[in-house]
């Protein structure tokens, strides 16, 4: 018994040495799960019987002892660190926050948006993940037709049927089917292919079709159309040119090249040394399409075209990496801020 009462003695010193300390460090010391106080408590069973009782009043009291001390002790940490707050300059000015920036690929998306909004054409949007009719079968690509081995496919596993969509052409047929008409729809999204990335292409990218249905619709019209979209996104001296080209879903087909603007049409790697670049495929509307989305063909008629955002933004902005666009670099997108 006396032991202990010199073991309390001591520890209750030590305490009250313990007032410049900061009051974490007091309660892992003396508190903690392996606390000098909960040790201390461990040396009841060395009491003699006649005398527990009062070993036990005796630690009850030093355990009482040794908590005041701490609670005290948080107590000072508080005020201090009130102190500290209260001491602050409140005049001061703030940190200034970095100014942020919209994608590249969203600033040239909502730029196409609003040239074709002015021509009448309204927004139209659908699913990702689309069925084999919508994406394929209405546009004129029955199942074995060659023309599906010229976009490479991600099925989704659980049901053959369902794929990522290729293009946002699955979108016009979903409006098409409405069979509310006239029809002008413009359809911005992104689109996937199992393609090898690199610098030019990516396992998915961005789109922006476009659609105008209605009576004796012609060539004339689209070539108009897309005539005004160039000059207003790239300028009214930018020389546009048409060829003929091959889609299963429109009939005559079309591929429009621009002068190229890094070189100024004077040839350049970008544009392989022609002085053109390729930037979007159109043409009108192929008979079958109409009729397999239940919209008249001998009535009806009109034109589509669809463009990759990437392509476009490339070429607004002489970048040469397609990469970049989707590697979330910091100084790459800080360079767009303001832009447009």
């Amino acid at each position: 018994m006396e032991q202990l009462i010199n073991q309390i003695a001591a520890l209750k010193a030590s305490i009250e040495a313990f007032s410049e300390q900061d009051a974490e460090a007091y309660r892992i010391k003396f508190l903690g799960s392996k606390g000098l106080v909960k040790a201390l408590m461990g040396e009841m069973k060395n009491v003699a019987a006649e005398n527990k009782k009062d070993a036990g009043q005796l630690l009850n009291e030093f355990k009482i002892f040794a908590e005041a001390k701490y609670e005290s002790l948080k107590a000072t940490d508080t005020g201090a660190a009130g102190q500290q707050i209260n001491e602050a300059d409140l005049s001061l000015p703030g940190d200034l926050l970095p100014l942020g920036s919209r994608h590249p690929i969203s600033l040239v998306k909502n730029r196409i948006v609003s040239i074709f909004q002015r021509l009448g054409f309204a927004v139209a949007e659908g699913p990702e993940v689309e069925d084999d009719w919508h994406n394929f079968s209405a546009l004129n690509l029955p199942e074995n037709h060659p023309a599906r081995d010229m976009q490479d496919t991600f099925y989704i596993a659980q049901n053959p049927d369902w794929l990522l969509r290729t293009h946002t052409s699955s979108v016009q047929v979903r409006e098409m089917e409405k069979g509310k008409l006239p029809i002008r729809i413009i359809c911005p999204g992104r689109v996937y292919r199992n393609e090898t990335i690199s610098a030019r292409a990516h396992c998915f990218f961005h789109q922006v079709e476009g659609l105008y249905i209605a009576e004796n619709v012609s060539f004339a019209d689209l070539k108009q159309t897309l005539y005004f979209f160039v000059q207003e996104m790239f300028g009214k001296d930018v020389k546009v040119r048409f060829r003929p080209s091959y889609f299963p879903f429109t009939e005559p087909s079309a591929e429009m090249d621009i002068s190229c603007l890094i070189c100024g049409g004077d040839g350049c790697n970008v544009c392989k040394h022609t002085g053109w670049v390729e930037i979007l495929g159109c043409g009108m509307v192929h008979p079958n399409v109409l009729n397999n989305c239940g919209i008249d063909s001998n009535k009806y008629t009109g034109f589509a075209f669809g463009m990759g955002i990437e392509r476009i933004t490339m070429l607004k902005y002489q970048i040469k990496d397609l990469r970049l666009f989707s590697e979330n670099d910091v100084r790459f997108l800080r360079q767009f801020t303001g832009t447009i």
